[in-house]
């Protein structure tokens, strides 16, 4: 049961951040061409703490679009976005950064990504030994 509503969860945050700029367009006038055309980039960003996502319930949940412009409810949605456009949209080219010293106590953190970015569908799930850990690997895109 929690595994649905988890998923529903997310399912629902990610057609609000993909399908909530298009309502506005209904108010436009019926002649007004778009400023430019860009592939939609909007994705659900969640934290929850534990071995395994699926067992575990969200702490944390964050929207961020980046086309046109950064938005969401990240707290960081501009830098978020510089991140993820230097490693191309690729979760698993992320590295942790050097110089960052953390303990080695286990206290599991999952972080997972669904959603689209620049109109492809994304799925990523990354389990991080502590906060310290997942924190070594962006300086804000898992910053939230």
């Amino acid at each position: 049961m929690r595994t649905t509503a988890r998923w529903a969860a997310t399912l629902a945050l990610t057609a609000t951040a993909v399908c909530g700029p298009l309502t506005g367009s209904a108010f436009a006038a019926p002649d007004a061409a778009p400023a430019s055309l860009y592939a939609p980039s909007a994705l659900v960003l969640t934290l929850a703490h534990g071995d395994d996502a699926t067992l575990t319930t969200p702490v944390r949940a964050v929207t961020l679009s980046c086309a046109p412009t950064p938005s969401g409810t990240h707290p960081d949605a501009a830098s978020a976005c510089v991140e993820l456009r230097g490693v191309g949209g690729n979760f698993e080219a992320l590295k942790s950064r050097d110089g960052v010293l953390c303990t080695k106590q286990y206290d599991p953190v999952i972080v997972t990504v669904q959603g689209v970015w620049q109109g492809q569908r994304v799925s990523y799930e990354r389990t991080f030994g502590n906060e310290c850990v997942k924190g070594s690997y962006t300086t804000s895109l898992f910053a939230f």
